[in-house]
Order: C-alpha cells, then structure tokens, then sequence
C-alpha cells in the first residue's frame, strides 16, 4: 500500500516511493552538496559524501519527525554528522609512505631504529594470530574497524577487543613490562 500523500517526502522516499525520491534529489540536492563541498577537502570527496548522505536519507528518512522540525534541517543535520563522521576517519587514519620511500628509510636507518623494529616484530609475533591480523589490517592498510569486521567475518566488538588487547601487548612488549602468567591464549 503506496503512503499517503500527506506524509511527507522523506518518509515517503525512505519506504521506497520513487516519485519522492526524485523529490527528494530535486529539493535537497543543491542543500547537500552545498555542505559537502565546504566540508570536503576535495570535490571527489564531496561527491562520496553526497551520495552517502542520500544513501542515509533512504534508510533513516523514515525517523523524520514534523514536530521536531522542517525536513530542510532533518536533511542539514544528517548531512552535517556524516560529514563530520567522515572527516574524523580520515583523521583517525595513519599517515602512510609510498612503498619506495618506505624501503628507502629502512635502508636508511640507524641502528637504534632497526632495534625499534625488531623489538616490534618480536612483540608482533608474540600475539594471538587474531590480535595480529587485525593490528595488520589497521596499521598496514589504513582500515576502520568496521571495515576489518567486514573483511574478516569478525563481530564488530570482537575486533575492537583484539586491537585494543593486542595495542596492550604490544605495549607491555616495548616497555619491557612482562605479563607473567598470561599467554595470548588466556586472554580469551
């Protein structure tokens, strides 16, 4: 059964009605991208954002609510979090080097720098392969925990247990702290 045409058009667009859909792109498109590009470091990036923000007006337009206010700010305050939310995962992100240059200030390196390294290594290996895995993920590829959760088949919270326990040891390794008596097998 189509909504009522009294319900407004976020409401209708989130319960699959294309007409308000396309409404929806019509009205708050300009509103949108307007946020998008002045939060957004690049147009690329204002163009994710965009769509993500409609992609979250379809599933979450239903919770729009006339007491509380127009949809014009419905639409600005969804906007605004998710921009916000993007911009502190790319924040939250570690800068990373080209390969090349990588393998140039390894080579590079002092001693004190290669004892770094293998202290690291050691404190790497002396992880559960679970913690291990999802450490590499992390620092190696740059990836949210969501993203690690979807690429492993992990529960959300399993792997930001395994990332902060596994931070732990390895922090305990590089401080020369020992967790006697604890295996990474305990820490179940």
């Amino acid at each position: 059964m189509p909504p009522a045409p009294e319900t407004p058009m976020l409401v209708r667009a989130a319960l699959g009605d294309d007409a308000a859909v396309r409404g929806c792109l019509a009205r708050f498109g300009g509103l949108v991208w307007a946020l998008a590009r002045r939060l957004s470091p690049s147009p690329a990036d204002a163009e994710d954002a965009t769509q993500e923000i409609f992609l979250d007006l379809w599933r979450h337009g239903a919770r729009y609510d006339p007491a509380r206010g127009s949809e014009e700010v419905f639409v600005a305050m969804l906007a605004r979090r998710r921009l916000i939310d993007r911009r502190r995962t790319v924040l939250r992100r570690p800068a990373t080097l080209p390969l090349a240059e990588a393998a140039g200030a390894s080579v590079q390196g002092d001693a004190e720098r290669c004892a770094e390294a293998g202290l690291a290594v050691r404190a790497m290996a002396g992880l559960r392969v679970e913690q291990r895995e999802v450490l590499r993920l992390s620092v190696t590829q740059g990836l949210t925990h969501e993203e690690i959760a979807a690429q492993t088949g992990m529960p959300l919270g399993t792997v930001k247990a395994h990332t902060r326990r596994g931070l732990q040891r390895i922090r305990a390794a590089l401080l020369g702290e020992v967790n006697e008596g604890v295996s990474p097998e305990d820490e179940r």
